[in-house]
């Protein structure tokens, strides 16, 4: 059974940073293509950031330049470091991994609030 745990949400004040983790249980972490996606209440889920198997990324525009995404096979997780956050990137994260078939976690409220 595939599982993926996301964890390192919370409240944050405008600038500030956060990282947050996704790690996957039953399958083979270095197949997978990761992302991170958010929805924010009343909008549709949008792709924040992605990291492929060979570790290329791809960003988001609005998060280009504050957020990077990184991966750790040998602890079977991906990352995304945020950093100078705006009220705008108030949402939960969701971590995505896809092989063929696409798993996704229980997603992890970010709030960005003074």
């Amino acid at each position: 059974q595939v599982r993926l745990v996301e964890s390192g949400g919370g409240l944050v004040q405008p600038g500030g940073s956060l990282r947050l983790s996704c790690t996957v249980s039953g399958i083979t972490f270095n197949i997978l293509s990761m992302a991170w996606f958010r929805q924010a209440p009343g909008k549709q889920r949008e792709l924040v950031a992605s990291i492929s198997r060979d570790e290329t990324t791809t960003y988001a525009d609005s998060v280009k330049g504050r957020f990077t995404i990184s991966r750790d096979n040998a602890r079977n997780t991906v990352f995304l470091q945020m950093n100078s956050l705006k009220p705008e990137d108030t949402a939960v994260y969701y971590c995505r991994a896809n092989f063929i078939s696409a798993f996704w976690g229980q997603g992890t409220q970010v709030t960005v609030s003074s």
